[in-house]
């Protein structure tokens, strides 16, 4: 499995909503739950930046990877973007590979 970085920014409509944040995050969870069951989330976290949410996350291809994101801007994010992430020991086996 390859670990990936959820980065989320909300619409400001979805913004708004911040009463209704935790049922909006549940049902988020449960469709990728859904139609990604391969999925394992190690970290969820709530930034403050540029992004509003941050979720590390293994999944066994990029395909997978790309069914995150785009349930993400179905629920209301603006912008999502899932990021391939390697271990910093595995990155310095690569460089030495160079």
């Amino acid at each position: 499995m390859q670990t990936y970085i959820l980065l989320t920014k909300l619409s400001p409509e979805v913004s708004r909503q911040m009463k209704d944040r935790e049922k909006l995050g549940h049902n988020w969870f449960e469709q990728v739950k859904e139609k990604c069951p391969d999925v394992k989330f190690i970290a969820h976290y709530a930034i403050l930046g540029q992004y509003d949410f941050i979720d590390i996350y293994e999944a066994p291809d990029a395909e997978t990877a790309a069914k995150v994101s785009i349930i993400s801007q179905a629920n209301g994010a603006f912008h999502a973007e899932s990021l391939a992430a390697i271990p910093y020991k595995r990155f310095l086996e690569l460089t030495e590979e160079i």
